[in-house]
């Protein structure tokens, strides 16, 4: 296990590379650059710059280089020093604005991840072992509507059912008058008041398809002769189904982790926008609207890692946790 550990990281390195530069260069596809993206947007708000100022910036960040000079630029002092370089949009380091919002959007990704499991997991079970039940088929309706309702019109849902009902404006993390405030504990039970309504969004659709997962994967362990074995030496309903079939059952779950760890990072995108969330997600949206490569990209490397480190986990949880599984 731990040979195939290291050869899959020893292979992430070039893989790492290629996907950093495809994803540098796909920033940078659609027609014009930053500046003319940025000359776009001032445009919009009434305000204009000569084209003699467009062309002097593009030689300040050095954008009429060729895109082979820019990519290596940029990589080699992530390599070297660790340095991610500077937001063109926000002329601030690409470091600083990321780690700014990530520990928010840690926390929030982390909450609902676990909020989802700990619906999917014994909801699932259950479904299987009451197959055909009244709760089997509630529980089904309520996965079909969770995947079918995108998650950014649940929580428009939410926020106007909290602003008529509760008399609740949950927009952004926190209410305004604490927006610029230290945190301290009144600020901290601020928050508490709005954070549910991501929670709540984030794991419905996550719930709702692994409920599914759940069941269908209990249903065909709980056929199996294993499973009448161990009802024929006299172990109870609980014991057999938690602690033989929930075990496999569960590979999906760990087979998750791949994609699970980047999703952390980086969060729910419209969903974030749509409740005006403090994270990664809608700085990213801005930089890939903005062509800002030095920052899109840095993004996208960082899912890169986390995206294979994540997959290696998964194989490895995988091993440890189905003794029929294993590396060659």
């Amino acid at each position: 296990m731990l040979g195939y550990a290291v050869r899959r990281l020893l292979w992430a390195i070039p893989t790492l590379i290629f996907v950093s530069f495809i994803a540098f260069v796909i920033i940078q596809l659609p027609p014009g650059d930053f500046v003319s993206a940025y000359a776009a947007q001032l445009r919009s708000g009434g305000e204009y710059i000569t084209e003699l100022q467009e062309e002097l910036m593009r030689q300040q960040y050095g954008l009429n280089d060729p895109i082979l000079v820019q990519y290596w630029r940029w990589i080699s002092n992530i390599i070297f020093h660790g340095d991610f370089g500077r937001s063109l949009e926000w002329n601030a380091p690409v470091s600083d604005l990321i780690w700014d919002r990530l520990g928010l959007t840690l926390a929030i990704s982390t909450l609902s991840m676990i909020f989802t499991w700990m619906i999917a997991i014994p909801v699932g079970v259950y479904s299987a072992t009451r197959q055909y039940s009244v709760f089997d088929y509630v529980f089904t309706v309520f996965g079909f509507l969770g995947k079918g309702v995108p998650d950014f019109l649940l929580a428009l849902v939410l926020m106007w059912m909290a602003f008529v009902w509760l008399n609740m404006d949950v927009g952004g993390l926190v209410s305004p008058e604490f927006q610029d405030r230290p945190w301290d504990f009144d600020k901290f039970v601020n928050m508490l008041s709005h954070i549910w309504i991501p929670l709540v969004v984030l794991a419905t659709g996550g719930a709702a398809g692994l409920i599914r997962v759940m069941r269908a994967n209990m249903l065909d362990e709980l056929r199996k002769p294993y499973v009448e074995t161990a009802y024929a030496q006299g172990f109870s309903e609980r014991t057999v189904v938690w602690r033989y079939p929930v075990r496999v059952a569960l590979n999906p779950f760990i087979s998750t982790v791949g994609w699970a760890l980047p999703a952390l990072f980086s969060g729910d995108v419209i969903t974030a926008v749509v409740l005006n969330l403090p994270t990664t997600g809608p700085l990213l949206l801005q930089a890939l609207k903005m062509q800002d490569m030095y920052l899109a990209g840095s993004f996208i490397l960082i899912l890169s890692v986390f995206t294979v480190i994540g997959t290696v986990l998964s194989d490895i949880l995988l091993a440890m946790s189905d003794p029929r599984i294993r590396f060659s």
